[in-house]
């Protein structure tokens, strides 16, 4: 008998949390709802909105197909939304590849800030061609390095090569790791804290790199003269 799961206590606004997401477009589409999740990663990894459940949600839907409630076997799941991770840094490079640097003096907006765009460029700088697969795992910063790459003008077959990796890595890699981690009953059981934990550990790089900073900066200012200071 397969072991289904109900919606766990919404940790935000429907759209903001996987599970509740991805049951929603289960009762609404069907077998469909695997096409909805895939428009859902396009959007977050390519169209510049950041703010929707990237990790959680690919990590939800491999545990979903291991339950049952998505009707479909785990490699046509994970093969998809792998192609889905590959498509949305596509479109982000075209669209810095065809704006331009002009991009960077966008105004700020309810939903883009240009604060996003100069920490993703710094992040781009710093780690070259392996940030487009390093920020797969980064909340904002993967919306937004494909933008780089295109505004930095990245030779394309180069980028190609990184958006590959990362859409296997990620995409395919988080979805599968749901689906084998969602065979424990500790796993099933406790969704909401498994949830929690994928986007904490999402955040992480996020949060020693802020910290790095922070200690450098505090570092810099005790080595200034106290007259300086």
């Amino acid at each position: 008998m397969i072991a289904t799961i109900a919606t766990v206590p919404m940790l935000g606004p429907s759209w903001l949390n996987a599970d509740q997401l991805i049951n929603d477009l289960i009762s609404r589409f069907g077998t469909w709802a695997l096409a909805a999740i895939c428009v859902v990663i396009i959007i977050e990894t390519g169209l510049l909105f950041p703010f929707l459940p990237g990790d959680s949600l690919l990590f939800t839907a491999g545990l979903f197909t291991g339950t049952g409630q998505i009707n479909l076997p785990i490699w046509v799941v994970a093969g998809i939304i792998g192609l889905a991770a590959f498509i949305g840094p596509q479109s982000g490079y075209w669209i810095g590849r065809l704006s331009g640097p002009k991009i960077f003096n966008r105004p700020d907006s309810r939903f883009f800030k240009k604060a996003y765009i100069d920490r993703t460029h710094a992040f781009f700088e710093r780690y070259g061609g392996r940030a487009i697969v390093l920020a797969q795992f980064v909340p904002f910063v993967r919306t937004y390095i494909p933008v780089a790459a295109g505004v930095g003008r990245m030779p394309y077959s180069r980028f190609v090569q990184f958006n590959v990796i990362g859409a296997l890595v990620w995409g395919v890699g988080v979805t599968l790791l749901g689906y084998w981690l969602g065979r424990f009953d500790v796993v099933r059981n406790n969704i909401e804290v498994a949830l929690i934990l994928v986007v904490f550990v999402s955040l992480l790089p996020m949060i020693v790199e802020a910290a790095k900073h922070w200690f450098d900066a505090r570092k810099a200012r005790a080595a200034l003269p106290e007259d300086a200071a």
